[in-house]
């Protein structure tokens, strides 16, 4: 335990932090590792490997992922902001050359390898693009001459049409939708809230349009015709589980389903411990969402305010797309449970992600100071 005598940075931080943010963050963690053990050995023995493959890289995944989650916590605003224009940039350049030299899985290319490594550029995109996106409704609405808003415009139709190539519409939707909702949180006139309605509808028309892939997802989920066997599956895993589950380890479905470990295993998770399990999941989530905007809502920096909002909010939208999928609520997109799911770049996008909401988040002694002094010296009468 510090004291709060002592001054080292390590010190500092303890008394600064959200601790409920890290709490949250930490308990989802540890539910990923316990998940991955359920979920994962039948995966893994289904195409010949160690049975405990995926939990081991799993704990393998989750180490970097905290420690980069905690060193990012460290940073000031400031360094978040620098952190992200680098991240940005060359997020855009892999963006780009994942186009070219990118691993070609189900006829989208969305991974890079470098020296054995897989990247998903898409991933770590995300709250860089947050932050910058942050940084310039910011500064639009610190001084209106600078066209913060219109460069948050171009830097969305520069991401979305990268993402659109790939294609990776899930993740297109997911970006947009956090962009909108920053925007709104920046004061967006009404005008442009009835004309990026109608441009989201006008772009999941042309998505159904262009890519045939899309139009027979939606297909099935409107008419349940065709190859649904994996959200059929992941749904009556739910239902099998009831509201205690069959005990781990018991599972049957996960025996079946090919991404059981991954875009599945809340559906694992239900089937195994319970309703009552998925129910403390979706509890967690909310919690980090409601805690993260209401945090936003009280901050008086602008670019603290957008910057925790969009990415709870994005944080918030992958988990209900992921969770909505296993209960065949929305047609089947393959989407990360954050920090639960089976994937690297996923739980190392996600750290630093939080890591990030960490580090805006926490409580500066140096402005209460600052705050503190300023009102000393205004109580002053003046002679």
């Amino acid at each position: 335990m510090q004291s709060r005598l002592d001054k080292s940075p390590v010190a500092t931080w303890w008394w600064t932090i959200d601790r409920w943010f890290l709490a949250a963050f930490l308990s989802l963690m540890g539910l990923g590792i316990v998940l991955s053990f359920a979920a994962s050995p039948a995966v893994a023995e289904r195409i010949g490997l160690d049975s405990f493959h995926f939990a081991t890289r799993q704990i393998i995944f989750t180490v970097p992922a905290l420690g980069v989650m905690l060193a990012v916590s460290f940073l000031d605003s400031r360094q978040i902001r620098r952190m992200a224009l680098i991240m940005l940039c060359l997020m855009l350049v892999l963006m780009v050359a994942v186009l070219y030299i990118g691993v070609e899985v189900k006829g989208a290319r969305r991974w890079v390898s470098f020296a054995g490594l897989s990247i998903q550029p898409s991933e770590f995109l995300k709250p860089a693009f947050v932050i910058m996106c942050a940084w310039l409704f910011a500064e639009h609405k610190r001084q209106p001459d600078i066209p913060g808003n219109l460069f948050a415009m171009l830097l969305l139709v520069l991401v979305v049409s990268l993402l659109v190539a790939q294609p990776d519409l899930g993740q297109t939707m997911l970006t947009t939708g956090t962009w909108g909702i920053m925007f709104f949180m920046a004061g967006l006139p009404w005008l442009w809230i009835v004309a990026l309605g109608a441009a989201g509808v006008g772009g999941v028309f042309a998505a159904y349009t262009v890519f045939p892939h899309v139009a027979l997802r939606i297909d099935k989920f409107l008419t349940g015709e065709g190859d649904t066997f994996q959200v059929d599956m992941g749904r009556d895993a739910l239902i099998n589980g009831g509201w205690f589950g069959v005990g781990p380890g018991e599972g049957t479905v996960k025996r079946v389903i090919p991404d059981s470990h991954a875009d599945f295993v809340f559906s694992v998770a239900g089937e195994e411990f319970g309703l009552i399990m998925c129910f403390f999941i979706m509890s967690i989530f909310a919690f980090i969402v409601l805690r993260g905007l209401n945090t936003a809502l009280k901050e008086h920096d602008d670019f603290t305010r957008y910057a925790v909002g969009g990415l709870v909010t994005v944080f918030g939208l992958q988990a209900v797309i992921n969770m909505c999928v296993n209960l065949q609520l929305v047609p089947a997109k393959g989407m990360t449970l954050p920090f639960i799911s089976y994937g690297g770049s996923s739980q190392i996008a996600i750290a630093i992600s939080m890591g990030m909401v960490l580090a805006l988040t926490r409580k500066r002694p140096e402005k209460r100071k600052q705050m503190g002094f300023g009102l000393s010296q205004r109580a002053v009468p003046a002679e």
